[in-house]
């Protein structure tokens, strides 16, 4: 049993501990005891540290108080209700069902519909949680796409269908599922979905998308990229996260009507956790208010978006071709991007260096995400560090 011990502490000797945040998640945070610019967390449009999401988690804490249960016994709370109406409404869906994460709504997405005799097509640089969503199904008939590559999808189609073309052991036919990310979380780009969804047509395929970099930015009033794209109604399952741009906890799924009543009758993950809390759900339906009332904050996310890639492109580095506020520069080195970003540490900007196994080697970079709470004296501050580290690193001239 020694040894067992012994070989966890080799393999954690160089592993990096999380810094420990001691504050709320707005332009700026304390961590270490220091007030750091932060361009690492994903709350794109500052409600983090909204007042009104604040007021609502609280009234809500007094209604309700904190805990909840298994949504199929005694857990289902009104506001677990509201919310999912609320969703599919914001969505422009029939139904929605909420599960306390994101990781686990592509859980519930995928294993509740597939059985091992069925097929998937997985772009190849989509998220781990997709990735684990796969593996837990037990799906044998695994296809991955080379990433955003429409002629590689199509072949792999035509693949699938040699495959569905004899019926499951059962004697149903085997169902063709295309998964993709909306926004990739590592490079900023999207997905073709206006050409994922007409192949999958074609070749009578399901669609699932993974919105999670996308709610809240994209699209009209930040509805994602199945609206950015207008294709309403034409991909199955559309996934998203609350923990991002809406900046609290959660993740959910829209669809049609029967398949959110199949989720909410078959899906373990839906049935063996217990329910949001009721601050948590009180916060959310507030967040997706704010967003129906006004899209003040996604402009100004697109602002100071804009701002930050021009300015980097002017210094000179390369910032791929990200279309979306995750902004990355390219370094393809590893210890040059964990340099880089210990540098800017020093200098009070908190940026995640990104390396294998998050990205394939030789892909190393620096990620920046910028928010609707970050002032333009901020991204200068930012701009200011970054150009000296990228000098002093000979990143840059």
């Amino acid at each position: 049993m020694n040894t067992f011990y012994d070989n966890l502490k080799k393999k954690l000797k160089d592993t990096p501990r999380p810094r420990v945040i001691a504050s709320e998640q707005g332009p700026y945070f304390v961590v270490d005891g220091k007030k750091k610019l932060n361009f690492c967390s994903s709350h794109y449009l500052g409600l983090a540290i909204d007042q009104r999401l604040k007021k609502a988690a609280k009234d809500a804490i007094d209604t309700y108080g904190l805990g909840t249960g298994y949504r199929t016994l005694a857990g289902t709370n009104v506001l677990n209700v509201a919310l999912e109406d609320a969703l599919a409404k914001f969505k422009r869906a029939e139904g929605a069902i909420v599960l306390p994460s994101g990781y686990l709504a592509n859980m519930c997405a995928i294993q509740t519909i597939l059985g091992k005799e069925d097929v998937i097509i997985s772009d190849e640089l989509n998220h781990a949680s997709i990735i684990d969503a796969v593996r837990l199904s037990g799906v044998q008939n695994k296809l991955i796409y080379k990433h955003v590559d429409m002629k590689d999808l199509e072949v792999k189609l035509q693949e699938a269908q040699k495959i569905a073309g004899e019926p499951k052991s059962n004697g149903e036919p085997r169902l063709i599922l295309i998964v993709t990310d909306g926004v990739f979380s590592m490079d900023g780009d999207l997905a073709p979905l206006t050409d994922i969804v007409n192949l999958a047509k074609q070749y009578e395929a399901l669609t699932m998308v993974d919105d999670a970099h996308g709610e809240g930015l994209l699209g009209n009033g930040g509805r994602g990229i199945v609206d950015q794209f207008n294709v309403h109604g034409e991909v199955d399952i559309e996934v998203g996260t609350l923990s991002k741009a809406f900046s609290v906890i959660g993740g959910f799924i829209t669809g049609k009507k029967e398949l959110i009543d199949f989720y909410k009758q078959n899906a373990r993950q839906f049935m063996f956790t217990s329910a949001m809390t009721a601050p948590d759900t009180a916060a959310l339906l507030e967040a997706v208010t704010i967003l129906q009332e006004s899209d003040k904050l996604i402009k100004k996310l697109w602002t100071n978006t804009r701002y930050l890639k021009e300015e980097l492109a002017k210094l000179g580095f390369d910032i791929g071709q990200s279309m979306t506020p995750i902004t990355p520069i390219m370094l393809k080195d590893e210890e040059l991007a964990r340099k880089f970003a210990a540098e800017l540490y020093e200098r009070d900007v908190f940026a995640s260096a990104i390396v294998f196994p998050m990205v394939a080697k030789g892909s190393a970079r620096i990620r920046f995400i910028p928010s609707a709470s970050h002032s333009k004296e901020d991204i200068d501050f930012a701009l200011k560090e970054i150009e000296s580290v990228g000098k002093k690193l000979q990143v840059i001239k």
